[in-house]
């Protein structure tokens, strides 16, 4: 009986050890795409009203939270009954983040104006905000819907071939501690002008040093959420290269002796331009038509 009970002890730390390794591995697959989700995440959760950020932010948490429960189980039931159905999920989601990551680099270097939706520079009434305020929770939690199941079907690539209950527990680990530390982390840098300013009233000194480290965070805001939109751009140009490199063998023989770095990034910033062109193309001919028609 004892003897049994130790076994069965030993059978759970065996298992949990198989978590903890899978689970590292797994992460560390998707630091990539949570790059990109903690900076398109930060672009989405700030220009609202100083006292309504959290809120909103919140509100998108949730919401990302809900996103995980639904994709989840469709995700393991793929993977149980349609395993070869995670490989595809993956290459169609790597035309995603390529198509992503190459607008972002086609915006870069072929500038043009953005609509503004700071809700701060406009002047609306309170019912008008919260029209605008609950388009761009929609907005963001629609984003995170698609990021998500990158993230989900990126780490259950990585443990595929193990148990179910493996996956169930890896892929499970890997979507909470995601959501919790990139909403985490959103929560810091969208109230780091409000940190700031607190700091700044601290002290009358024109050269204290609170007055200083307020300045600096203030200043630093649009630069770090500037800078986080970069990381994300070669963030998602790099995973969607991986993942066709990793997957589609021609390419792993052809490009095993760049270095992976290159070759990824190269990889996926080309299968973005190929999906960018044919995507404006298409956009292109829709406009021809309906000027011919019109």
């Amino acid at each position: 009986m004892a003897s049994g009970f130790f076994a069965l002890l030993d059978d759970v730390a065996v298992l949990m050890d198989d978590v903890a390794v899978m689970g590292k591995i797994a992460t560390k697959k998707t630091a990539g795409i949570l790059g990109d989700d903690l900076a398109v995440n930060a672009e989405k959760a700030s220009g609202f009203l100083s006292s309504r950020e959290l809120p909103v932010l919140w509100a998108i948490t949730k919401g990302s939270f809900l996103n995980k429960l639904i994709i989840l189980p469709i995700a393991f039931l793929l993977s149980a009954f349609l395993p070869q159905a995670v490989i595809l999920l993956l290459l169609l989601g790597g035309l995603y983040l390529a198509y992503e990551g190459a607008e972002k680099v086609y915006e870069f270097i072929i500038p043009h104006q953005h609509k503004k939706t700071n809700l701060e520079e406009k002047t609306l009434s309170e019912e008008e905000v919260l029209i605008e305020e609950k388009k761009k929770i929609r907005s963001a939690i629609i984003t995170d819907f698609i990021l998500s199941i990158e993230i989900i079907i990126i780490a259950l690539g990585t443990v595929v071939e193990q148990s179910i209950s493996i996956q169930i527990m890896v892929v499970s680990f890997v979507a909470i501690v995601a959501t919790i530390g990139v909403y985490g982390v959103v929560a810091l840098i969208v109230r780091m002008d409000d940190i700031g300013y607190k700091l700044i009233a601290l002290s009358d000194k024109e050269k204290s040093f609170s007055k200083s480290i307020g300045k600096l965070l203030v200043m630093a805001l649009p630069k770090v959420i500037k800078s986080l939109g970069l990381i994300g751009t070669i963030a998602m140009l790099l995973v969607a290269g991986g993942i066709y490199i990793h997957n589609i063998d021609v390419l792993h023989d052809l490009l095993h002796v760049v270095p992976s770095l290159l070759s990824e990034f190269g990889v996926g910033l080309l299968v973005g331009i190929i999906v960018l062109s044919v995507v404006k193309m298409i956009v292109y001919l829709r406009r021809l038509r309906g000027s011919l028609l019109a």
